[in-house]
C-alpha cells in the first residue's frame, strides 16, 4: 500500500477541520489525546489496538485510528470516519485504511450499545497475562473494585470474523470493562474521558494483581460485602464519573509535552 508519510497527511489538519462540525472536530482532539495517553502510559502495541468514538448526531458513524500510524503520532485531522460496514464516510487526507479487527469488535460495541461513545481496546503485557488466568481479575485491591464485574470473552482467533460480533456484545452485556481471553483488555464508557479512566485503573488492577501473584504466597480478598460497597462508591451515581475531573488534567499534561494531537 503507498502510505505518504505521516507529516503529509497531518499537513492537511486545516482542511479537515473545515469540513467538519465544531463538535465533531472537539471530539477528534479529544480521541486523539486519548491515543497519545495510551502510549504515555505504555499501553500501546505499535501500530496495533485500536480507540475509537462514536460521531455526535451520526450514530452510525465512528473514529478510529488510520491503521499504520503510531500511537505517538496521532493527530485530530488523521483520525479516520466510517460506518457500521467499515466503509470510510469521509475520505481520509492520506492512505491508510482500517485494521479489519478493530472494525469488528468497535463496530459490534457501537451497533449494540447506544450507551457507549467510546471503545478502547489494549494489548499490554498485564493485560494478556491476566487474560491467560483461569481467574480473570480478581477483587485483591480497591481499584480492581472499580468493576462490578468483569466478564471473560473467550478467545476465537484474531477478531475478524463477523460471526464473532454477537458473541464480544453478549459477554460484554452492560459492562465496562471485558477481558479478551488470551488476547487482551476492552473498555468503553459514555465518553473518551470515562472510557480511559476504566482502561486506566484495569490495567493498573491487573499489573497490581500479577505482582501479587508474583510473590507466591496466599492471596487476601476483602468479604463480598465490602467488595460489593467499594464498587458502589465508584458507580457514578453515587459521586461524580471516574475520569471527567482527570480529563482535563491529562490534557494539560500533553499540551506540555508535545501539543501537536490537535493537529
Amino acid at each position: 500500500m503507498n502510505s505518504r508519510l505521516p507529516s503529509a497527511a497531518l499537513d492537511l489538519g486545516d482542511r479537515v477541520r473545515e469540513r467538519v462540525s465544531a463538535e465533531e472536530w472537539a471530539l477528534r482532539v479529544d480521541l486523539a489525546a486519548a491515543y497519545r495517553l495510551v502510549a504515555h502510559y505504555a499501553m500501546d502495541d505499535l501500530i496495533y489496538n485500536h480507540i475509537s468514538v462514536r460521531v455526535p448526531g451520526e450514530d452510525e458513524h465512528f473514529l478510529i485510528n488510520a491503521y499504520g500510524l503510531m500511537y505517538e503520532e496521532m493527530t485530530a485531522s488523521s483520525l479516520v470516519k466510517i460506518d457500521m460496514a467499515g466503509h470510510f464516510v469521509d475520505e481520509p487526507p492520506h492512505d491508510y485504511g482500517v485494521n479489519r479487527a478493530g472494525f469488528v469488535i468497535h463496530s459490534a460495541v457501537h451497533h449494540a450499545r447506544p450507551d457507549v461513545a467510546c471503545v478502547i481496546h489494549t494489548h499490554t503485557p498485564a493485560g494478556m497475562a491476566v487474560s491467560a488466568l483461569e481467574c480473570g481479575l480478581l477483587p485483591l485491591t480497591q481499584t480492581a473494585m472499580f468493576f462490578e464485574r468483569v466478564p471473560i470473552h473467550e478467545y476465537e482467533g484474531v477478531a475478524v470474523d463477523l460471526d464473532e460480533q454477537a458473541r464480544i456484545v453478549r459477554d460484554l452485556g452492560p459492562h465496562q470493562g471485558m477481558i479478551l481471553r488470551n488476547h487482551g483488555l476492552l473498555t468503553v464508557g459514555p465518553s473518551i474521558a470515562e472510557a480511559f479512566a476504566a482502561m486506566y485503573w484495569l490495567e493498573r488492577a491487573c499489573q497490581a494483581q500479577l505482582k501479587a501473584m508474583a510473590c507466591n504466597t496466599p492471596l487476601k480478598t476483602p468479604p463480598d460485602k465490602v467488595v460489593q460497597l467499594t464498587n458502589h462508591l465508584y458507580k457514578p451515581t453515587t459521586r461524580r464519573p471516574f475520569g471527567l475531573m482527570e480529563w482535563p488534567a491529562l490534557l494539560r499534561m500533553l499540551d506540555r509535552r508535545d501539543p501537536s494531537f490537535r493537529d
